[in-house]
C-alpha cells in the first residue's frame, strides 16, 4: 500500500458528544470474523454464474477482466475505509453522500440504488439456482429425464427467501464462516482440477493471452465490457461497512480485514478464470453460459461427482441471494421509517416483528426481474448501479476532507479516490461497451424509486433524512 496509504489524520478539536437515544449494538465481530464476512460477501453468484458470459465478451484472456475489476474495486475500497473510519455508522454510501452533498434527493437515490442492486443480485442468484445447479442435481439423482421450468423454480426460490425473511431470521457472522468455507471449497475444487489437468499435460496456455473482440469492436472495448460484467463478481466488500457498529474497534480492524479479504477473493477468481481458460476454449465457455464451471469440472475431472459441485453452487447462490434480499428489505424499511418513501412500507408484522410490507415489495420486484430479464443483464445492472454509487462515494471522500473527525482514522492517498471515481464512472458509461439493456433495467428500477419519492413528497412534503438510520 505504501507509506501514505496507512497514515492517519490527526484529530481536530473534539466536539461535545451527543447522548445516545438507545443502547449501542453488540460489538461481537473481531478481525477474523470480519475477514470471513468480507470474503463470504464477495464470493458467490458472480463467479458461479457469469464466468461463461465474461468469456464470451473477451475470449481466452478471461483472467484479465477479473483482475481489472479487482483493481477498480480496490481503489474504491480505500475510500470506503477512510469514510467508515471517519463515520463508523451502519449506513454506508447513503450516509457518505448525505454528509458530502447534503441533498436529500441524492441521499434517497443512492440508498434506492443500493437497494436495487441487492434485488438484481438476488434475482440473478435465483436464475442461477433454477437454470443451472438445481437442474444438475436433479439430473444426477433421477433415472428419468426431468424437465423443470427454470423460471418457475426461480420464482419459488425468491418466495422461499421471502418466507425466511418474514420469519425474522437474523444472519449470524459465525454461520457466515461455514457458508463461506462451502463457497470457497467449490472454487478450490476448480483450481485443483485445473492444476492436476495441466500437470498431466492437458490445457492450452496460449488461450490465456487471446482477446477476441466482437465484429466491429476494438480490443479495448472487449476488455472494458468484460470488466464491466466481471465487476459484479467483486462487489460485496461495501456491505461490510454496515457492520461497523457491531465490530470491535472498527477504525483499527477494518482496513486490514477488507483489503486482505478482497485480495483473497481476487486471487481465487483469477485462478478460477485461468483454470477455465486453460481447459476449455472461450467459445465453449460462452456457449455454456451459467453452466461454465460445471463444464470445467466435467472436462478437467470426468470422474469427479458433479452433484457435489452442484450442491456447493446451490449453497453459494442461496447465501448470496438471502443476504441481498435481507439488505434490500431493510433498506426499504429504513427509508420508510425516515419518511422519505410512504410510511406504509415500514409496517412491521405484529407477531413476527419483521418489516413484512418491505419484504413483499422487494420480493415482488425480484420476481418481476426473474420473469423478464436474463442472468447477464441482471449481473450487468447490479454492477452498473454499484459503479455509479462507488463513483459518488469516491467523490464524497474528497469533499469530506474538509470535515475533520475528532479521532484518528485511516486516510487514503488523494490520488486513489480520484482514480477510483474516474474508473468507476468510465465502466458505468456507454464508452466501456456496456450494453443498453443494463441502462434500461436500471432506469426502470430508479423510476420506481422516483415514483415513491414523489408520492411521499406530495403526501408529506420535504422530509429531513437521517441516513444513519437507513437499513437499521
Amino acid at each position: 500500500m505504501g507509506e501514505s496509504a496507512g497514515k492517519t489524520e490527526r484529530p481536530a478539536q473534539p466536539e461535545q458528544p451527543a447522548q445516545p437515544a438507545q443502547p449501542e449494538l453488540n460489538r461481537a465481530i473481531g478481525p477474523k470474523l470480519l475477514l470471513f464476512f468480507v470474503v463470504g460477501d464477495i464470493l458467490g453468484t458472480g463467479v458461479y454464474a457469469l464466468t461463461g458470459n465474461v468469456a464470451g465478451k473477451i475470449g481466452g484472456a478471461l483472467w484479465l477482466p477479473f483482475l481489472i475489476a479487482f483493481a477498480v474495486a480496490f481503489l474504491t475500497a480505500f475510500s470506503y475505509l477512510e469514510l467508515v473510519g471517519k463515520y463508523p455508522k451502519a449506513a454506508g454510501a447513503a450516509l457518505y453522500a448525505h454528509r458530502a452533498f447534503g441533498v436529500q434527493f441524492l441521499t434517497f437515490m443512492v440508498a434506492f440504488a443500493v437497494m436495487s442492486s441487492g434485488i438484481t443480485s438476488a434475482a440473478s442468484a435465483a436464475l442461477a439456482f433454477g437454470r443451472t445447479y438445481l437442474q444438475s442435481v436433479l439430473r444426477e439423482f433421477s433415472s428419468d429425464s426431468v424437465t423443470v421450468s427454470a423460471s418457475l423454480v426461480a420464482v419459488l426460490f425468491i418466495l422461499g427467501l421471502a418466507v425466511v425473511n418474514l420469519r425474522g431470521v437474523s444472519e449470524s457472522v459465525k454461520a457466515n464462516v461455514v457458508l463461506t468455507c462451502i463457497e470457497v471449497s467449490g472454487l478450490l475444487i476448480i483450481i485443483v482440477i485445473g492444476a492436476l489437468a495441466v500437470a498431466s499435460g492437458d490445457g492450452d496456455p496460449s488461450r490465456l493471452v487471446q482477446i477476441d473482440p466482437a465484429p466491429g469492436q476494438s480490443a479495448l472495448i472487449a476488455i472494458t465490457s468484460a470488466t464491466s460484467l466481471a465487476f459484479f463478481a467483486m462487489v460485496g466488500f461495501e456491505d461490510s461497512v454496515n457492520m461497523a457498529e457491531e465490530c470491535r474497534d472498527p477504525v483499527r480492524i477494518f482496513p486490514r480485514a477488507v483489503l486482505w479479504g478482497m485480495g483473497i477473493a481476487a486471487l481465487i477468481y483469477v485462478l478460477v478464470a485461468v483454470t477455465s481458460s486453460l481447459l476449455i476454449p472461450a467459445d465453449e465457455l460462452a456457449a455454456s453460459g451459467s453452466n461454465a464451471l460445471l463444464k470445467v469440472v466435467q472436462v478437467g475431472a470426468p470422474s469427479f461427482p458433479l452433484w457435489v459441485f452442484s450442491l456447493i453452487g446451490l449453497f453459494a447462490v442461496i447465501n448470496s441471494a438471502l443476504i441481498n434480499m435481507l439488505m434490500a428489505s431493510r433498506l426499504v424499511y429504513g427509508m420508510a421509517g425516515e419518511r422519505i418513501i410512504p410510511r406504509f412500507f415500514g409496517v412491521v408484522h405484529p407477531t413476527r416483528r419483521t418489516p413484512w410490507v418491505s419484504v413483499l415489495f422487494t420480493t415482488g420486484v425480484a420476481i418481476a426481474l426473474v420473469l423478464t430479464t436474463d442472468i447477464a443483464k441482471l449481473g450487468g445492472t447490479t454492477a452498473l448501479l454499484l459503479l455509479v454509487v462507488f463513483a459518488i462515494v469516491n467523490v464524497a471522500v474528497l469533499v469530506l476532507r474538509k470535515d475533520r473527525a475528532d479521532h484518528e482514522h485511516f486516510r487514503a492517498p488523494t490520488i486513489v479516490p480520484v482514480l477510483g471515481a474516474l474508473t468507476c464512472a468510465y465502466l458505468a458509461s456507454p464508452l466501456s461497451g456496456r450494453p443498453s439493456a443494463d441502462y434500461l433495467v436500471a432506469l426502470y428500477l430508479l423510476l420506481a424509486g422516483l415514483v415513491l419519492w414523489l408520492i411521499n413528497r406530495v403526501t408529506h412534503g420535504v422530509v429531513e433524512v437521517d441516513p444513519a438510520k437507513l437499513g437499521k
